[in-house]
């Protein structure tokens, strides 16, 4: 494979994710990136359809996800998990737990970015 090649490829896989989104790179709702995403009774009943991106977040989230989890799973930019997440949150097929409060102390961050670093590892 020559490096033109090599490069046109890697644009190219970088564009298909972005068409999931058609395009857009902002969600409709700010999502942190350690947000959790569990699949509503809504989103276990969407019909089967492997090739559909939300259809997988939908399956991924049977089991609270962070946001990160996703795109991780996914190989997907943070950008376009966090559209996805905010579409299928609109259409009531996912709900975001809210994760700290301003108030959250410095052991309760910690445990977050551990359970965050946890699932990714775990990919």
């Amino acid at each position: 494979m020559t490096d033109t090649s090599r490069a046109r490829d890697e644009r190219a896989s970088l564009a298909r994710p972005y068409s999931w989104t058609e395009g857009r790179t902002q969600p409709s709702v700010d999502l942190a990136v350690e947000a959790r995403v569990l699949t509503t009774r809504e989103g276990h009943a969407l019909p089967q359809h492997r090739a559909s991106a939300q259809w997988t977040v939908t399956q991924l989230c049977h089991q609270p996800r962070s946001v990160a989890e996703i795109a991780a799973h996914l190989s997907v930019p943070l950008g376009v998990a966090r559209v996805l997440v905010a579409d299928l949150l609109h259409a009531g097929h996912v709900v975001v737990e809210a994760t700290l409060t301003e108030g959250a102390g410095d052991d309760e961050r910690r445990e977050l970015i551990e359970r965050v670093l946890s699932g990714l590892r775990a990919q």
